[in-house]
């Protein structure tokens, strides 16, 4: 069904789907397989970028590799570097047009003024080379050569005339454009046919669960989350906004549901609490929230909820915190603070509360406190001749703590709510009819939503989100109550021993930080108390191994001095320890919270 703005589909902007690398001592030469005359290359020796000519290429090159896409290049405090794609995975299509994900990427280093640098610039580089090692493994990372994937449907609709004839990266939202900040040069060098607009989040498109038979309708369910990149970060290093009022874990979801006579289109949005608060690692499982007291607290939290308005209209903010506890103080502060933004609904939900002993039907409360407004707010409707039948007049934001256990099986439930509009709406139900009359197909459009929430949770935590089964199967189970456990295990693992660097390479590549040479993130006496981490806990195992061998040893009084000693050691070091947990967690070096 075509419904895109008349274009003839010779000019519509389209990237080089394949291209091929050529390494040669001097410089890296990349050009298109389909077009060998469109290319460029870059300097080794400083990173430079030239366009391709005849007479750039002389002699053979030591290797010869396809790459499937450009990510962009990133200067560093001595070399150049750049990033492509050296696999991908078609996962579908989105609106007729295919979609990849990101599998592998390749660092290539144009880096040969390196040998001439100080000892110091040798161990910033290391450390951001050590950065960018770090990003090619990124999750969750989607594209198309052939349209833009960061707006949503009903923002594609109101294009004008020619809008597809631009480049991708002119089309794209800015916001959503993971790679944006990578994308700077290539921009300024104006190879258009190369760059990349590249979302990460979430695309679950042409899906064998995607495809639902309802009665005798066939309808295609695709789920696309696009992450906001103007506060990215790691779980307990981005909390709440920044002062522009950007929130930390911020995504746009929309449900797309096609028939042969119909696209409809269903948005949800998600982020932080938008004020200012932090929750340090410590050591301890459940470090301490705390809300920072901030003169700018009440702009911030105006900004945030002036620029939703602007792009989606009438704003409902479900707020799913506990209302007791460290989080209580976070959610008293956030409903304090929407007392004085004007034109948005404040809704506050103990989920917790609510939904215990595994009660979720109770966001049957939740969803009648909010159906007279969110049914106002509609769904994007538009038929194969493309008239536009109805458009969403405003969104529904989601938050918990993390903005995604508790937030994933909400949206999935305001989702399915809906779903069973719009499917009565172009009369594929009856208006007594819903989705979940259907048991099989009910079933694949929640492994959607738990496949969703799954992956957005692994880039900001770095594991699988909890409370899956409750989205996959309405109810909790015991498997999923052993794979959560086993999950938040690896959250605090992460959360305290990697996620500070992790941090520091999204700061990096997002353009966060600026590398200078006059700056180091290195610390100038070299001492690092993370590095002690594995000493001290040695010490703490050693101790308390030492301590348990000596009782069971005797009675004597040289075994109870032993025994003492031994203990007195291994307490002092976990007091030590206890005391100064932050220094011993992996911290971000390169920027601050805010």
């Amino acid at each position: 069904m075509d419904i895109e703005p008349s274009l003839g589909s010779d000019e519509r902007f389209k990237l080089h789907h394949e291209l091929e690398l050529h390494e040669f001592e001097d410089k890296f030469v990349i050009k298109s397989l389909q077009s060998p005359n469109q290319g460029f290359w870059i300097s080794r020796r400083d990173g430079n970028i030239n366009f391709l000519h005849d007479e750039t290429i002389s002699g053979s090159p030591s290797r010869t590799s396809t790459i499937y896409g450009v990510v962009g290049t990133i200067r560093l405090v001595v070399g150049t570097y750049a990033v492509v794609i050296t696999s991908r995975k078609e996962v579908g299509s989105f609106l007729g047009f295919p979609v990849y994900r990101v599998m592998s990427m390749r660092v290539l280093a144009c880096n040969e003024a390196l040998k001439f640098s100080t000892g110091q610039e040798k161990k910033d580089e290391a450390y951001f080379m050590t950065l960018l090692n770090i990003v090619e493994s990124t999750p969750g990372l989607y594209y198309s050569y052939e349209t833009d994937i960061t707006l949503n449907l009903q923002r594609r609709n109101k294009l004008v005339e020619g809008w597809m004839s631009k480049p991708l990266w002119k089309q794209a939202d800015p916001r959503y454009v993971w790679n944006r900040h990578l994308s700077e040069e290539l921009i300024e060098c104006k190879l258009d046919r190369f760059i990349m607009p590249i979302v990460q989040g979430n695309i679950l498109p042409s899906h064998p669960m995607s495809e639902l038979k309802l009665k005798d309708s066939h309808v295609m369910i695709t789920l696309i989350s696009r992450r906001c990149n103007r506060r990215l970060g790691t779980r307990m290093w981005r909390r709440g906004a920044n002062l522009e009022g950007d929130a930390a874990n911020f995504i746009e979801t929309e449900q797309l549901l096609e028939t042969e006579r119909f696209r409809s289109s269903f948005l949800q949005i998600r982020g932080s609490v938008p004020l200012l608060w932090e929750q340090i690692v410590d050591l301890s499982y459940k470090p301490h929230l705390r809300v920072i007291k901030h003169e700018q607290t009440p702009i911030v939290v105006e900004r945030h909820f002036n620029d939703l308005s602007q792009r989606y209209g009438e704003i409902i903010a479900v707020d799913l915190t506990d209302k007791h506890g460290e989080e209580g103080q976070l959610s008293a502060a956030y409903a304090a603070a929407m007392q004085n933004v004007p034109n948005v609904r404040y809704v506050p939900f103990d989920f917790h509360y609510h939904c215990k002993d595994s009660n979720f039907d109770n966001l049957e409360i939740l969803y009648d406190q909010i159906s007279e407004d969110s049914e106002k707010q509609r769904y994007f409707l538009i038929d194969r001749e493309g008239n536009v039948l109805e458009e969403q007049k405003g969104v529904i934001r989601s938050n918990c703590v993390d903005s995604l256990d508790r937030t994933n099986v909400t949206q999935c439930y305001l989702a399915q709510k809906a779903l069973n509009q719009q499917l009565q709406r172009i009369d594929v139900l009856n208006p007594s009819e819903c989705v979940s009359l259907f048991d099989e197909e009910y079933r694949k459009y929640r492994a959607l939503w738990a496949e969703q929430g799954d992956e957005i949770s692994l880039e900001y935590t770095g594991t699988n989100a909890l409370k899956g089964d409750i989205v996959r199967y309405g109810k909790q189970t015991i498997f999923g109550m052993i794979k959560d456990g086993m999950s938040a295990l690896s959250r605090y693992y992460l959360n305290n021993f990697h996620d500070g660097i992790r941090q520091d390479a999204l700061d990096l590549i997002s353009g966060h930080y600026t590398v200078s040479r006059n700056s180091s993130p290195i610390s100038q006496n070299g001492f690092d108390p993370f590095s002690l981490l594995p000493m001290t806990s040695a010490l703490i195992i050693g101790g308390l191994t030492a301590t348990t061998l000596t009782v069971q040893q005797g009675r004597n009084m040289n075994q109870y001095v032993s025994t003492a000693i031994c203990a007195g050691i291994t307490a002092g070091v976990m007091t030590i320890l206890k005391a100064n947990g932050r220094q011993f967690c992996s911290r971000p070096r390169l920027c601050g919270l805010l």
